[in-house]
């Protein structure tokens, strides 16, 4: 028996979609056969994301929404859910502030939350319902490895991605019954935007590194692929895992 992933027929709504690990899941999904609606502050159909997805033959549908804005995303999500046609939802978008935690901004604090924990429940129980109602569907969140760990000046971003973890458990328990295979991925240190404070820090960039088994960054591609498969058929009976693409990082 051939495995493969197969998502044609199905629509696709990708959080923080225009770059990095939003970029590359939207692709990896659009080449399994899915169309895709990526968010953004300031996507367009014009978009780099939306052309590497259009040139793979299927649709890209760009949509506006600042999830740090609770009203935002209460009426994206509303907006979604009327779709009745969204049976993929990948939360990805997300927003990291580094300071110390004795001096971390509290504005930065909700800011950071907002973005990482709040929308993606907002989301998820939104979609989530229509889900339920056709009898299936899939979620996937990316967590992080800080999901398990606290990391250094950044208590906003490791206390978001725990609750991610947590909520990734809540939600599996009360509708895998359901149909609606919710499930994580959580990348380790990856060369996007959000790291690049850190790949320009010589000495951390080292210290990182000689940490990590598999000796580099990782790349977004790398967590698009497992995201495609907890998407999938050959993910049916996966409910409520987080899975670490770390290259390795938890191990040690």
């Amino acid at each position: 028996m051939a495995l493969t992933i197969d998502l044609s027929g199905q629509t696709a709504l990708v959080t923080g979609a225009s770059r990095g690990i939003g970029k590359a899941i939207c692709l990896a999904l659009a080449n399994a056969g899915a169309d895709i609606i990526g968010t953004g502050t300031s996507i367009t159909s014009g978009s780099e994301t939306a052309s590497l997805v259009q040139a793979t033959g299927r649709k890209f549908t760009a949509e506006d929404c600042d999830f740090s804005d609770r009203q935002q995303t209460r009426s994206f999500s509303a907006r979604m859910a009327e779709r009745g046609d969204v049976s993929i939802l990948i939360n990805n978008a997300g927003t990291i502030r580094r300071a110390p935690a004795a001096e971390h901004p509290i504005e930065d604090w909700d800011d950071v939350m907002a973005v990482n924990c709040d929308a993606p429940f907002i989301l998820s129980q939104a979609l989530g319902r229509g889900m339920l109602d056709r009898g299936h569907g899939k979620i996937v969140f990316i967590a992080s490895v800080l999901s398990y760990q606290g990391g250094i000046t950044v208590p906003g971003y490791a206390a978001s991605k725990g609750a991610v973890a947590q909520l990734i458990k809540a939600l599996a328990n009360e509708w895998a019954a359901g149909g609606v295979n919710v499930n994580g991925v959580a990348p380790g240190y990856i060369a996007t935007d959000n790291t690049a404070a850190l790949q320009a820090d010589q000495a951390r960039e080292t210290a990182l590194l000689e940490r990590v088994p598999a000796g580099r960054w990782g790349r977004p591609d790398e967590i698009a692929e497992p995201v495609a498969f907890l998407c999938s058929d050959l993910a049916r009976f996966i409910h409520g895992t987080i899975l670490a693409v770390d290259g390795g990082w938890l191990s040690r």
